[in-house]
């Protein structure tokens, strides 16, 4: 008798104890698991397209350029390629080509970038960094702007800054008062399907003449 009964006082004691530990840890956990969950939650706020700030391209500019080229923001198939202008229903690059007489969407990028330089034309945008869902500038959030004051150093023989669209256009006033002769011209993107080609042409090569 001795026997049977030290055997079940032994295994009772450890089950119920095993019980209690399971226990504890189910009602612990969801305050531990939730505690990190607003962060993530704000990153993902309306205007993002990723957790955090899509950041633009690097400027174009030569110490030789004498007009600027200025668009808005990179689409998201220009900041996937890294390149300017990469869409390829934008017309930017058939524009630039009837104006320096050569078709520059049969380059590598490289060289059509270098060939815009050696015509004196340098490529940036208004917006170093932006929040973003999508590729149209309607759903641009917060904004911010390139560091203008630099472009004196960069290149001081620029003398007009172009700014390819309305949205690039809400520079237009900031850039006059450093000095610059500034035009506002039609945007080359696809969206804005109202002008034609040869409307965009003429005002393009007027401006870059």
């Amino acid at each position: 008798m001795p026997s049977s009964v030290a055997p079940k006082a032994c295994w009772r004691w450890p089950r119920k104890h095993s019980e209690r530990s399971v226990k504890a840890p189910v009602t612990a956990a969801p305050g531990p698991a939730t505690a990190p969950v607003p962060a993530p939650a704000a990153a993902r706020a309306p205007g993002y397209s990723s957790p955090g700030r899509l950041n633009g391209l690097a400027p174009a500019i030569s110490r030789n350029c004498r007009v600027l080229v200025l668009g808005s923001f990179p689409g998201a198939a220009s900041l996937a390629a890294r390149q300017y202008y990469a869409h390829a229903q934008n017309r930017f690059w058939p524009i630039m080509s009837a104006i320096v007489g050569a078709d520059l969407r049969m380059l590598p990028y490289g060289r059509r970038v270098a060939a815009l330089g050696a015509a004196g034309i340098g490529l940036w945008d208004i917006y170093a960094s932006c929040l973003r869902t999508g590729s149209l500038d309607a759903a641009i959030r917060e904004p911010a702007f390139n560091d203008f004051a630099s472009l004196r150093r960069r290149a001081p023989g620029i003398a007009r800054i172009c700014m390819n669209g309305a949205t690039a256009g809400r520079a237009l006033s900031h850039l006059a008062a450093l000095g610059f002769d500034t035009r506002v011209l039609p945007s080359t993107s696809a969206a804005n399907a109202s002008q034609g080609f040869e409307f965009k042409l003429a005002r393009w090569r007027e401006a870059l003449a």
